[in-house]
């Protein structure tokens, strides 16, 4: 009889969720300095989607490396995670103390963002490896973690905004650090599931599977909304602010952590809620409410900041309850052995989504001001259209809990 492996300790969740919460804060960084770069280096506003779309665009990079590598699997997640996050903070911190220009910064945000493929999937990983029951609940907080950690650099730029720039990104490799030592601490997790590896031939074949295709245009959808709405959220709010007549750097800062940061809240009850009503429901909602926000928001940008400001925060908490439940469908939807090639495909096509809708919303500000939430909408919209029509009505398989990252 296989030994039971022993429950972990009550920390070990806890412990992880601040481990991932340290560990992105550098995806979003170099948005929370942009005015200073363009001081100092005399960019162009449209070119700090430029510098997301690089970490994007690396995380694509990355995530497919590890695939075909399998890497995570070969190694010690642990310490696959550590020296990621080392390498990561070293680029972070090139890029505010070597980078003298648009170039150099947007090869080292490549390479960051090439890292935080040993940081955010590993880190689910390791949640599984953990908890492997109840995971659905674990990856709600994990993706929670992830958008507090990624408006960390918005809250240290507010607090500290009359620290030079790289004080702040300098503090987000501190914490990169951290992460992968706390991680490393932690450890890999009892459970040891089989491994699962990249298989060519079934990368597109997937999509053969109208469940997994249904969460996969679904979750298409949503990745086309979410980064664009965090990018854009430093214009939104500077905009409201300045039309309040507070156009302090310092509160756009922290409002812009309060929008990117409120949205943990949606990912943690989607998680819950996807326990009790099945992850189908949570996300065809989500998409909903959120797509709704993307056609109203130019209409909400003319109230007042102590209504609009809120009504951001609620648009980004809808924009990213539904996240975590696309992983939950594909991983459901695949059969075993081919979860590890549906999910890879899946946030790589999402990724790479991302990077298109970033630089298409991010360029349009200058056209389009507050009515660039227009752009955002078709994003959700379609997902929801193509995922109902893939999946009429729910099945009990989407009552189920996510089992995938």
């Amino acid at each position: 009889m296989r030994a039971t492996a022993p429950a972990p300790s009550v920390f070990v969740l806890p412990a992880l969720i601040i481990a991932q919460l340290l560990g992105v804060s550098l995806w979003f960084v170099s948005n929370a300095v942009l005015p200073s770069l363009i001081a100092d280096w005399g960019l162009d506003p449209s070119d700090g989607g430029m510098l997301v779309s690089a970490v994007q665009v690396g995380f694509i990079a990355g995530t497919l490396a590890f695939a075909f590598t399998n890497l995570a699997d070969i190694f010690s997640p642990s310490r696959v995670y550590l020296v990621s996050a080392l390498v990561g903070a070293g680029a972070n911190l090139l890029f505010a103390y070597s980078a003298t220009g648009l170039g150099e910064a947007l090869f080292y945000r490549f390479v960051t963002g090439a890292t935080m493929a040993g940081v955010y999937p590993v880190g689910m990983k390791i949640i599984v490896r953990y908890f492997p029951r109840g995971v659905g609940n674990a990856l709600g907080w994990l993706l929670g973690a992830f958008a507090v950690g990624s408006a960390l650099p918005f809250l240290m730029r507010g607090l500290g905004a009359d620290f030079p720039w790289q004080a702040v990104i300098a503090s987000a490799s501190l914490l990169s650090l951290l992460s992968g030592v706390l991680v490393l601490l932690i450890g890999d997790g009892p459970h040891l599931p089989t491994a699962m590896r990249l298989e060519l031939r079934m990368m597109f074949r997937v999509f053969r599977i109208p469940a997994y295709r249904a969460s996969a245009l679904g979750y298409f959808g949503h990745s086309w909304e979410i980064f664009s709405l965090w990018v854009m959220a430093p214009l939104l709010v500077a905009g409201a602010l300045a039309d309040n007549g507070m156009e302090s750097g310092r509160w756009v800062s922290l409002g812009v952590f309060a929008v990117i940061g409120g949205a943990s809240l949606g990912s943690v009850v989607g998680g819950l809620l996807s326990q009790r009503v099945g992850s189908f429901r949570v996300a065809a909602v989500s998409l909903a409410v959120s797509g709704a926000f993307c056609l109203v928001s130019p209409f909400l940008s003319q109230l007042h900041l102590a209504l609009y400001l809120p009504l951001l925060i609620v648009w980004s908490i809808f924009a990213l309850a539904d996240s975590a439940q696309y992983s939950a469908m594909s991983s459901l939807a695949c059969p075993p052995e081919y979860v590890g090639t549906g999910l890879t495909i899946q946030n790589s096509i999402g990724f790479a989504v991302t990077a298109v809708s970033i630089e298409v919303t991010y360029r349009a500000w200058e056209f389009l001001g507050p009515y660039v939430g227009w752009l955002m909408a078709p994003g959700p919209l379609l997902g929801l259209f193509f995922m109902l029509r893939e999946i009429r009505k729910d099945t009990p398989e989407d009552m189920a809990q996510p089992a995938g990252g």
